[in-house]
């Protein structure tokens, strides 16, 4: 009898200890990922903030007020321009590195707001603002979506583009 309870007791013992969630690998690197991609996205809206909100403000009262396009447009041309995520990426720190005339996607902001001014940026500092623009929702201006519609049809073409159609 005193057998039966020794085994039983240490048998129970092992189930107990054998049952206690253990953290494996996996987890651990899933909760590491997603650590970072929350740091990298609060860092690439911080940037964003104070990088490009100064002239793509997203507070402005109507679109006489700003001085360029809202971040909002940049993403959707740019989106709808490129294939992947890569590809949006690139475009978006290659035109920020070097903005020139010949090499706009937005014709009309291009007409309307001349050419961005070439900025001082760092690469690595473009390359996670522009993976924050297309990886979550970009705020934009109260009066952006009535703009849009009016001038694009929410089909997401200029006026110049949809003459030619």
């Amino acid at each position: 009898m005193k057998l039966n309870i020794l085994i039983l007791t240490i048998a129970s013992l092992f189930m107990i200890s054998c049952n206690k969630t253990k953290e494996d690998g996996t987890n651990k690197m899933v909760k590491i990922a997603a650590f970072e991609l929350k740091t990298e996205q609060s860092e690439g809206y911080t940037l964003l903030k104070n990088n490009c909100y100064a002239c793509h403000s997203v507070t402005s009262k109507s679109h006489d007020e700003i001085i360029a396009p809202p971040m909002v447009a940049i993403k959707r041309r740019y989106q709808m321009s490129t294939e992947t995520r890569g590809d949006f990426i690139d475009a978006i720190v290659k035109w920020a590195k070097d903005p020139k005339e010949e090499n706009a996607l937005m014709y009309g902001a291009v007409q309307q707001f001349k050419v961005m001014p070439k900025q001082a940026f760092n690469e690595e500092d473009l390359l996670i603002i522009a993976s924050y623009i297309y990886d979550n929702d970009i705020e934009q201006p109260d009066w952006f979506g009535a703009h849009f519609k009016e001038q694009h049809g929410g089909k997401g073409m200029g006026k110049r583009r949809m003459r030619g159609m």
